[in-house]
């Protein structure tokens, strides 16, 4: 009987069950699922879905104590920082240099960043040939910063049985232009024929030794940064721009730090000296390295921020877990 009644050939009974059935279900709108479709926006406007969010140029809006975290870090990192140096010197004779600091002037980074925002970098070759079991103490830091295809290309390098002896592939930090008009848009590595264009660039983090999160708070500061930046209107036009040099400053406390730029950047993109770094490029504007001098300046400064207590409450941390022996990532 009710088989019937549902399958009757009755209109006025079908439709009294459609409507029944449709006052049931919760249906949205086209438009409402449509409102944040930024991909859609992106076809029709050709702006980017990175233009909308809302806190790019202050990610930590909303958090006061992160904002309170952030100032007391700027400030302790600036006041314990060297001089801004730099060293002038072609890529080919990049490895020569740093052999000679190695061995005749006896000096050990422990935060080595290498390449910047430009593509024609030289990476590969200097990763193979650069000293850096040698160049960086244990435990250390190693930041590679390169495009998703130059990236890709190490990935075979940094996926070595040797290389993994050295170094422990960590962490990768992500960087994102605002537009095409942006100077950090990656244009060369546009592919006619691809659906999806490349706008991203990646850095992979390697660490040296062993570091723990819960017992190495004097050498790290995990989860104070974020790991993608997207540009702002704040982004000063750099071969690096400032925030990526602040998120390995937030996260190492070591002010023995070292950039190498294995790239001509040219004066548009120009590689402007920093404080608290030593910055080897062909193109840096500060030409002052010496290295008895820059080892007198971390002897004034020390080899690390001293911690104090009001960061140390602030900033963020991992649950602490008994007998977690887990590295840091």
């Amino acid at each position: 009987m009710i088989e019937d009644d549902l399958y009757s050939n009755d209109k006025v009974g079908n439709n009294s069950l459609k409507e029944h059935i449709l006052n049931q279900l919760e249906f949205k709108s086209v438009k409402e699922f449509q409102s944040n479709d930024y991909n859609n926006n992106y076809i029709q406007t050709g702006e980017t879905p990175q233009k909308y969010v809302s806190n790019v140029e202050l990610s930590v809006e909303g958090y006061p104590k992160l904002q309170k975290l952030f100032k007391l870090k700027e400030e302790r990192i600036k006041q314990y920082a060297t001089k801004p140096l730099g060293c002038r010197v072609d890529i080919d004779r990049m490895v020569p240099t740093l052999n000679e600091w190695i061995n005749n002037g006896s000096l050990v980074f422990d935060v080595v960043m290498l390449g910047c925002l430009t593509e024609n970098q030289f990476l590969y070759p200097l990763l193979t040939k650069l000293p850096l079991d040698k160049l960086i103490s244990k435990p250390g830091f190693l930041f590679v910063w390169g495009s998703a295809r130059k990236i890709q290309e190490l990935a075979k390098l940094l996926n070595n049985g040797q290389w993994e002896k050295k170094f422990r592939r960590s962490e990768e930090l992500v960087f994102v232009p605002i537009n095409k008009n942006s100077p950090y848009f990656p244009g060369i590595e546009q592919d006619d024929t691809a659906l999806i264009e490349r706008m991203q660039w990646h850095c992979w983090m390697c660490i040296t030794g062993t570091v723990r999160r819960s017992t190495d708070g004097h050498l790290i500061h995990c989860n104070i940064d974020t790991d993608m930046t997207i540009e702002n209107k704040n982004t000063r036009n750099n071969a690096v721009p400032d925030h990526l040099y602040r998120v390995v400053e937030n996260f190492s406390t070591s002010n023995r730090r070292l950039h190498i730029i294995p790239s001509r950047t040219g004066s548009e993109t120009p590689v402007r000296a920093r404080p608290g770094w030593v910055i080897m490029s062909p193109d840096i504007l500060l030409n002052n390295f010496s290295s008895e001098e820059y080892k007198q300046e971390i002897a004034n400064v020390g080899t690390n921020v001293p911690n104090i207590e009001q960061i140390e409450s602030l900033r963020p941390k991992s649950p602490v877990i008994r007998g977690d022996k887990s590295l840091c990532s």
